[in-house]
């Protein structure tokens, strides 16, 4: 004996509404199996259920409902066949690239993870163990504004020769870096070459300290104070990581090398 599914039923086996069942009935994509002459109930049979989901699954194809009625419709058994051998192809590479766009997703998010962990605001001053880091001094840009942290990295990109390019690469990470009263926004090298601008910031401790752009310099004057009581350090360079709270606000974290 023939099993029936109401309309709820079989929308539910397709994960889909009772309105979109009724919509393909009307442009005639899939009609019903079986109507009630006197309630007018529509019911849908197992072989219905099979052309549901196969129109719903060429619909995530991109293809049209009227697309889908034209193939469907085919008197010729193979050609069917044959466009959803093509469709299956074409849903395995869809699966494939979104799979990919996933991984890079992951990455990006434990890369942010990362940085969100190594950015967590302290108060006070702590201690900090840095390795090496090679950055690349801007020419023009002294500091940070809304227009240069839009499309930050472009401008390092630019001040690098074309021939160049394909061999830098850079932290989505912003700068400031100050030596003898100088200061010049900075990119960190991630892969580079050796030109004009490049600067090596010694591995080892760096004192560290959170801060806005209000109490920026007073807290520059705190950490070096500091380093030279202290640790008997007079450092020739600062550092100021900018660090991004929000949309158009950023706030600051100061480092002074204290290593000897």
């Amino acid at each position: 004996m023939k099993k029936y599914f109401s309309v709820g039923e079989a929308a539910k086996a397709v994960h889909t509404t009772s309105e979109a069942l009724r919509h393909y009935d009307r442009i005639g994509l899939v009609k019903p199996s079986k109507k009630d002459e006197w309630t007018n109930y529509r019911y849908y049979t197992e072989q219905d259920i099979v052309r549901l989901n196969t129109v719903r699954a060429l619909q995530l194809m991109d293809l049209s409902l009227q697309e889908i009625k034209k193939v469907l419709e085919y008197d010729d058994l193979e050609k069917i066949i044959e466009f959803l051998v093509q469709a299956e192809k074409k849903a395995d590479e869809k699966i494939a690239a979104l799979q990919y766009s996933k991984s890079k997703i992951e990455l990006a998010k434990a890369d942010y993870e990362r940085k969100l962990r190594g950015q967590q605001k302290f108060k006070g001053t702590i201690l900090k163990e840095y390795p090496e880091r090679v950055i690349l001094l801007s020419d023009t840009l002294e500091m940070p504004t809304l227009d240069n942290l839009w499309n930050y990295l472009s401008h390092f990109y630019d001040k690098v020769t074309p021939a160049l390019k394909d061999q830098f690469s850079f932290e989505d990470l912003a700068g400031i870096y100050t030596e003898n009263g100088i200061a010049r926004l900075f990119a960190v090298c991630i892969r580079y070459v050796n030109i004009d601008g490049l600067k090596v910031l010694p591995k080892g401790k760096y004192l560290c300290a959170n801060c806005t752009e209000e109490n920026r310099e007073q807290m520059l004057r705190e950490l070096i104070h500091i380093a030279q009581t202290k640790y008997g350090v007079d450092p020739t360079f600062t550092v100021q990581l900018i660090v991004v709270s929000g949309i158009l606000q950023w706030n600051y974290e100061v480092q002074v090398y204290v290593d000897r």
